[in-house]
């Protein structure tokens, strides 16, 4: 039986998604049983779609290509054209909403209030928007518990890599009682630029921003605020643990120079910046903050905009994951996988 999904926002990563799912489509069905169509899309830029019968994906990506807006997709009998987000998530026959707005993550809006509706209305949501999950947690689990509906956000802290789906289910029966991760590619890249090539931060920061690693404003990567919703996801999901991102201590790397860079080379060690939450007593202390780690550390020899996460359990000792933290196809199929491991938790 086919999942029929709707798409709230389709930029790059739900275009992803939808290029995955149509160059996948043969695989999928072999080797997991799994068919997936796309029956809606809502956004905000682009405009908005929904035939009960599905949208043909090849169709969809050449009209965004070439015209920027989902009104020209080519009139057919049952096309519904100009419903907003949360009257797509409501009223079309989607089994499972794709979250990929863009969501302000101070208030985890408009996201959190798609999950709402989309649980509400008995449908599962997948979802790479981060400030839900940081801030509204425990009041969205329950939502989903209470109509039995599916909730899967593993492209909210490491992309594709699972860094939330692996503890969960290989590192079962372990107690994790610290985390430490570089959950940031963009700082970890300008890190890697600072030390290999003798580049002063403006300068890196400029390399990452010409290659697409940072954002013109890139506040949040360098200050560590991207970092600190990450930890607080962790902590919540992984570590089973209540977190406010308001209680995680937070520096950046925008005060890091050369010199320090040079100093720690000095003494056998190199800068990271690190995201960490220790469980002590019931409670974690969390904090994100650059640290001179030592050269055997495992996430010292982590480079480039490549992320990685430790995981200390009390059965195993100390598990490191390392892989992309971003990209167009990575978290496109960190909605995949949501998808599939919905299909077989539902199969009969």
């Amino acid at each position: 039986m086919k999942q029929k999904l709707a798409f709230i926002g389709f930029g790059v990563v739900g275009q992803g998604l939808a290029e995955i799912l149509r160059d996948k489509k043969e695989l999928l069905q072999k080797e997991e049983d799994f068919e997936a169509e796309i029956v809606a899309i809502s956004d905000l830029m682009k405009g908005s779609i929904y035939h009960p019968d599905g949208l043909d994906i090849d169709t969809l990506l050449t009209v965004i290509r070439e015209t920027g807006d989902l009104e020209n997709y080519p009139e057919t009998t049952g096309l519904v054209k100009g419903w907003d987000s949360l009257r797509t998530i409501r009223e079309s026959n989607a089994d499972t909403i794709v979250e990929v707005s863009y969501t302000d993550v101070k208030t985890g809006q408009p996201a959190i209030s798609h999950c709402k509706a989309a649980f509400e209305s008995g449908k599962n949501v997948v979802m790479t928007n981060k400030g839900p999950i940081a801030l509204a947690y425990k009041e969205l689990t329950e939502l989903a518990k209470k109509h039995k509906v599916s909730w899967g956000f593993e492209g909210t802290v490491m992309s594709g890599t699972p860094a939330l789906r692996m503890p969960k289910t290989t590192l079962a029966g372990n107690e994790i009682t610290e985390v430490r991760g570089i959950l940031n590619g963009t700082t970890n890249f300008i890190l890697t630029k600072m030390e290999e090539d003798g580049v002063t931060y403006e300068d890196a920061l400029k390399q990452a921003q010409e290659l697409g690693y940072a954002e013109a404003n890139p506040t949040s990567d360098v200050e560590g605020y991207d970092a600190r919703y990450k930890i607080v996801i962790l902590s919540n999901y992984v570590m089973n643990t209540p977190l406010k991102v308001e209680e995680v201590s937070c520096t950046g790397i925008s005060g890091i120079t050369l010199e320090d860079i040079q100093e720690a080379k000095a003494e056998g060690k190199r800068w990271k910046l690190l995201a960490t939450a220790y469980k002590e007593g019931g409670k974690v202390t969390a904090s994100i903050s650059p640290e001179k780690v030592e050269l055997t550390d495992p996430l010292a020899s982590i480079s480039g905009p490549t992320n990685a996460i430790s995981y200390e359990c009390d059965l195993l000792g100390t598990v490191t994951l390392s892989g992309a933290g971003a990209g167009k196809v990575e978290t496109g199929f960190s909605l995949l996988i949501d998808l599939i491991s919905i299909q077989r938790e539902t199969k009969p």
